[in-house]
């Protein structure tokens, strides 16, 4: 039985490589993004459907996890990988910039996961992948609404391992590094206000480092092979660092106390 995988957030970065990836495997592959009108080179791959999930638009969400059973008669894995990063003061924040992030890399995963689960539950199994981040297990400065969110992604993935284990379902994080994707450029949404004179030398200090880290990250394959694995590994392992940057860090992270962490954090940003 060829099994059947749908992804959010296909139409580029990690999920547009996952679904080629699932699909070289031999996967059916339902490859979800919010203009799937503009997509060309997938919607001419066999076995894969291409289509309309805004994981704000209620309606669509249930749609497309409707196109994708009647489609291929099942869903095997759900990728919730629909997100992106908000950075920036605080302060100079709108309220409604503050909700999208939430609402999109929160609330959106776990409306998605809603939609999916009476179809695992009464299949008895299943895997739920949600991508989080190093930054759901390190900060950085400016950092405020992305990493919050991803903060929440580690617990609520790490609570709800408890509770769909009653269904046969299991739920696994992947945690990539830094990627080489559009993360930095159409993924980021930056506030600032130059009139918050305190803050700017921290803003300057913030895109030197980005710029810096920039460089040398994973392709996006790396991440698509670690969800690949995490799905089909037929263990109940939780956590997958994605790419030997990530598993330092990780690492580095869980080894070092607080004062020395935060510390050259900060050093590093120049506080």
């Amino acid at each position: 039985m060829t099994r059947t995988i749908l992804i959010t957030g296909s139409s580029s970065g990690i999920g547009r490589a996952t679904a080629k990836h699932f699909h070289e495997q031999g996967w059916n592959v339902i490859a979800t993004m919010r203009n799937p009108e503009h997509e060309t080179e997938l919607t001419a791959l066999e076995n894969l459907l291409v289509t309309r999930l805004d994981v704000q638009d209620s309606h669509s969400i249930t749609a497309a996890v409707d196109a994708g059973l009647e489609r291929f008669g099942r869903i095997d894995v759900l990728l919730n990988n629909a997100g992106y990063g908000a950075y920036g003061l605080l302060e100079a924040t709108p309220m409604d910039k503050i909700r999208r992030q939430f609402d999109v890399n929160v609330m959106g995963l776990l409306e998605t996961t809603k939609a999916v689960l009476p179809h695992l539950r009464a299949n008895g199994s299943g895997t739920i992948v949600n991508i989080s981040s190093i930054g759901g297990k390190v900060t950085f400065p400016l950092g405020t609404l992305y990493h919050g969110t991803k903060f929440a992604v580690e617990g609520l993935s790490e609570a709800l391992h408890y509770e769909l284990a009653a269904i046969g379902v299991n739920v696994k994080i992947v945690e990539p590094g830094l990627v080489n994707t559009d993360f930095a450029g159409r993924s980021l949404d930056f506030t600032n206000d130059e009139n918050l004179t305190e803050y700017q030398k921290l803003v300057g200090a913030f895109f030197t480092a980005q710029g810096q880290m920039g460089a040398g990250g994973d392709e996006p394959e790396v991440v698509a092979e670690t969800v690949y694995r995490a799905a089909t590994d037929g263990t109940d392992r939780l956590r997958y660092a994605a790419g030997p940057y990530a598993a330092d860090l990780i690492a580095n992270r869980a080894a070092t106390d607080d004062a020395t962490f935060i510390g050259g954090i900060k050093l590093q940003f120049g506080l």
